[in-house]
């Protein structure tokens, strides 16, 4: 299946960041879930995490709270720094921040960390899928950014720096941060980094294939 370079327009997309509709809803509620499923998965195979979840796990041994609250505190106090960008949060922001913490807790209390290496891999693999996947299907609906992708989008237009700059730096400090206070970082995480782009670029396109045959019906 070929990519997707950029987000299409759905049938299901909301008409304001404030107006979900049932269409709505379940690629919301759905990609969202498929999301933090797939961040699960990846700290369960105890070969690393996605940096903003390496963050969280290291917030989380210090608090001595669950990952996924840490991962909500996490997302609460980024949102307080969308004030002074001017950043406003849609229906989606609010969702993102509650379901992905919700998923991820669910998963990681679950399910269990295999010992075996190709289970290992296959968690990460399907990590990276899932994440694909939920991000296309949550980007489609028009229903605000997530909280990190705020920070990210309103720091480019605030600095003038281009975004690929600003989200590797956000993401590389969060990552040491997270490292730094216990979270683990491993190979699951470099190839989350390498391939997530790619992951969600196909997630896109199957995206669009649905959209068009649910349109045709």
């Amino acid at each position: 299946m070929r990519l997707s370079h950029q987000v299409p327009i759905t049938t299901w997309r909301a008409t304001s960041t404030w107006s979900p509709r049932r269409s709505t809803l379940t690629p919301l509620i759905g990609g969202l879930a498929l999301f933090g499923f797939g961040e699960g998965l990846l700290v369960q195979s105890r070969w690393g995490a996605t940096p903003w979840t390496v963050f969280a796990q290291g917030l989380a041994r210090h608090l001595h709270v669950s990952i996924g609250w840490s991962t909500a505190l996490i997302s609460a106090v980024v949102l307080t720094l969308w004030w002074p960008l001017r950043e406003r949060p849609g229906f989606g922001t609010i969702a993102n921040l509650v379901i992905i913490a919700l998923v991820l807790d669910v998963t990681t209390l679950l399910l269990t960390s295999p010992t075996n290496a190709i289970v290992r891999a296959s968690y990460v693999i399907g990590a990276i899928i899932a994440i694909g996947a939920g991000s296309a299907l949550y980007l489609t609906t028009g229903l605000g950014p997530g909280p990190r992708d705020g920070l990210m989008t309103s720091l480019h237009r605030r600095l003038g720096v281009s975004v690929v700059y600003v989200r590797l730096a956000i993401e590389v400090t969060v990552l040491a941060i997270g490292w730094f206070m216990g979270g683990t970082v491993g190979v699951g995480t470099a190839l989350f980094a390498l391939t997530i782009g790619f992951s969600v670029g196909w997630g896109l396109r199957g995206v669009t294939v649905i959209d068009r045959r649910r349109s045709r019906d």
